[in-house]
């Protein structure tokens, strides 16, 4: 009699839970059928709301348009001072550091032995000249072949072209100042009496007045520069703002960097290194009737940009162009009129066609 007790309490139980269950279950969803039009309802009224927003009403402004690039200066001439032979040095008649004018004698290198094999050639050629004026005498009274006095006057060339190269080689054993310009450090390894080879740097000469403007511009500007236009540049450390002039332009655009090469000369009073940065900057012309919006109105996209304009009151998407930018405007080129109103907040909650109250327009 118990288990029939318990279980018929247990059966009880489990009527009376699913009862409450389908009770429960039928007033939630009355709650959520009444909540769905209320829903609706708000959602409809929260669509009609106007969005408050800043807006930009567009202007003409002045704007000069320039370039900004970074560049490297680099020396008109330069050079590594070797010898073309190898020797032993036996005159080192530079200063490291000084300027040099161009046929300076900075090196000498051993050439006595050059020298007697000269003395040598010049002996064996009056000797071949006295025997071919003889051969040229018993010439004329058929004393002698004519081939005998050929063989002779070759063996005169012979001796002059081998006196022609050793005069050359005698000229290579002095290291002279190809052009005009600084001399740098000499090597550690190079002093009087060592013996240098066609491989050994014994110290470098550039050239720094001129120095040279290394820079790249975007390819869309290739159109825009010319030779001789002016640039403006600084460098690190100096306040001062140096002049140069454009001589020449890569003519192959860079296919990793889209960029093309530009190369400027300056005049430099040794005040300017080689190898400094250079901060470049190229004026292209002034628009008096640019128009320039704030940054902050420009939705970037994958393809194209977009600004928000209020029309009639409603937002609208339109599809720009832009050109320069600057610390806090951006230039449109294509896309905006005189007049427009642009968006320049709550632009991430706007959607086509939305009401747009304005709370500050510049």
């Amino acid at each position: 009699m118990t288990s029939k007790k318990i279980l018929r309490t247990l059966l009880l139980t489990i009527v009376a839970a699913v009862v409450i269950f389908f009770i429960y279950k039928k007033v939630a969803d009355g709650k959520k059928k009444e909540a769905a039009p209320a829903a609706a309802r708000g959602g409809a009224a929260g669509g009609n709301r106007p969005l408050l927003a800043d807006a930009y009403v567009v202007k003409t402004t002045k704007l000069d348009e320039t370039i900004e690039a970074s560049g490297t200066l680099q020396s008109n001439q330069e050079m590594e001072v070797k010898p073309e032979i190898t020797g032993r040095i036996v005159g080192l008649y530079f200063k490291e550091g000084v300027n040099v004018t161009q046929g300076t004698l900075l090196v000498k290198i051993y050439d006595e032995d050059l020298k007697a094999q000269l003395q040598k050639l010049q002996l064996q050629q009056q000797l071949a000249k006295t025997t071919l004026e003889r051969q040229e005498n018993l010439l004329k009274i058929n004393g002698i072949s004519q081939q005998d006095v050929d063989v002779t006057r070759n063996q005169v060339s012979a001796y002059g072209a081998d006196m022609d190269y050793t005069r050359t080689q005698l000229q290579k054993t002095e290291l002279r100042a190809p052009f005009n310009g600084r001399l740098g450090l000499r090597t550690t390894n190079v002093s009087l009496g060592s013996i240098v080879s066609p491989t050994t740097i014994i110290t470098t000469l550039q050239q720094i007045d001129p120095l040279k403007i290394d820079f790249s511009i975007p390819e869309k500007y290739r159109t825009a520069i010319k030779l001789g236009d002016a640039v403006n540049f600084r460098v690190s450390g100096d306040s001062s703002n140096y002049k140069g002039s454009i001589y020449a332009m890569d003519p192959k655009i860079d296919l990793a960097t889209r960029t093309i090469r530009i190369r400027a000369i300056m005049p430099n009073a040794d005040k300017l290194l080689p190898g400094s940065f250079a901060k470049v900057t190229i004026s292209l012309r002034d628009m008096p009737s640019a128009i320039m919006i704030p940054s902050q109105a420009i939705i970037p996209g994958t393809r194209d940009k977009k600004v928000i304009v209020a029309d009639s009151g409603k937002a609208k998407f339109v599809v720009v162009e832009t050109g320069i930018r600057d610390e806090n405007n951006i230039q449109i080129t294509n896309g905006l009129n005189l007049g427009d109103t642009v968006i320049t907040s709550g632009i991430m909650q706007l959607r086509a066609g939305m009401q747009i109250k304005y709370n500050k327009i510049n």
